[in-house]
């Protein structure tokens, strides 16, 4: 089984090269980011085409997710953490046999500004929404779009970015608490080396320097961490004419025992 989470940065105005990927490298499961569209807007049937279920929790003009699945999907839930936040973060169905959490984490903006203030109490109630909604023992994926680079090694240049938003302690220490709960950093149990990169700025050539940062994580469960294989970034992606700033990152799992 393969999962994919991808930021997509805008699924209508990269929507050919979406489907392409889609069509050719076949997940099981994509989870997608940055939608830029809402639930009406969203492309589902270029989706289903290739034999996909879709479910989406968009926004008008910013943020939004959605999950397209080759299994049924169930038990949807969109607004995570707070279903009153008007911002579309966070969506969990159950599909394929797993309860799948899709994020887009805030970004933050800069370090002790509103939006960074957002960004912790963000984090801090999808801690609580996981506790309260499922628990470690279950088989659980929490996926998409951090915006937090977990460690020094995750970053490009560590002492530029050193305190600067997606690198800051107090965002690290909500993604270490995430782990502390029971779930489990899927590409650093196979991989610890650094210059692992999930993201790169359109400025500067970063993509052709090889300057980026990994804040797209696949992180699981125990159990599902028994399944894991390994995970794949497809930098291809990330080539070429008009793509995200993002690459696809995919969980490869065993089948279940």
């Amino acid at each position: 089984m393969r999962i994919t989470t991808w930021n997509v940065n805008s699924v209508r105005a990269r929507l050919p090269r979406v489907i392409d990927w889609l069509d050719a490298a076949r997940p099981d499961v994509l989870c997608m980011q940055e939608l830029k569209c809402r639930d009406e807007q969203f492309p589902a049937e270029a989706f289903e085409d290739l034999g996909y279920n879709v479910a989406v929790f968009g926004q008008k003009s910013w943020n939004g997710v959605a999950i397209a699945s080759q299994h049924p999907i169930s038990g949807i839930i969109r607004g995570i953490p707070d279903a009153d936040d008007p911002q579309s973060r966070g969506m969990a169905v159950v599909t394929g046999g797993l309860f799948i959490v899709n994020l887009y984490v805030p970004n933050g903006s800069e370090v002790g500004s509103d939006k960074y203030a957002y960004k912790l109490q963000w984090l801090d109630g999808l801690l609580d929404w996981l506790s309260n909604e499922t628990g470690p023992d279950d088989d659980i994926l929490v996926t998409g779009d951090f915006n937090i680079c977990p460690a020094d090694r995750d970053v490009y240049d560590p002492a530029a970015w050193h305190e600067k938003i997606i690198c800051s302690t107090p965002e690290r220490e909500r993604f270490e608490r995430l782990i502390e709960w029971g779930l489990t950093d899927a590409l650093r149990h196979f991989d610890d080396s650094e210059g692992i990169y999930t993201w790169w700025d359109y400025r500067a050539a970063m993509f052709r320097r090889g300057l980026g940062l990994r804040i797209d994580h696949h992180l699981v469960s125990a159990s599902v961490l028994q399944r894991t294989q390994g995970v794949e970034i497809d930098r291809e992606a990330r080539k070429g004419e008009k793509p995200s700033d993002h690459a696809p990152v995919t969980l490869i799992l065993g089948d279940a025992s």
